[in-house]
């Protein structure tokens, strides 16, 4: 059985810093494009980040550009996405998800995600 687990939410100043991580059990997570999702409450979910799995080419919104970092240490299994920066608007629980291919170039909505995990909440607020 899959399970994908994400971890480092928490509550943040503005302009602060947080890491999250994504790692699965039961599921290697080299072969597969790894994506970032957040939903604020009343809203929609929306992607935040992608990342490929040959060259490691990730993408992100435009709104998290240069404040947000995607990563994979493929020997730990694990996906990081550092946040920098960080904005009220920011605040949203945040899924780490198992995309069905292995690269982002041709979109990575949450329709092609595979598994899902449960969320981590990041609040920003001072």
């Amino acid at each position: 059985q899959v399970q994908v687990v994400e971890s480092g939410g928490g509550l943040v100043q503005p302009g602060g810093s947080l890491r999250l991580s994504c790692t699965a059990s039961g599921f290697t997570l080299v072969y597969n494009a790894i994506a970032w999702f957040r939903q604020a409450p009343g809203k929609e979910r929306e992607g935040v980040s992608c990342i490929s799995v040959s060259d490691a080419r990730s993408y992100a919104i435009d709104s998290v550009k240069g404040r947000f970092t995607i990563s994979r240490d493929n020997a730990k299994n694990t996906v990081t996405l550092q946040m920098n920066s960080l904005k009220p608007e920011d605040t949203a629980v945040y899924y780490c998800a198992i995309y069905s291919g292995s690269t982002c170039d041709y979109g990575w909505t949450q329709y092609a995600m595979e598994y899902w995990g449960k969320g981590t909440l990041v609040t920003v607020s001072s």
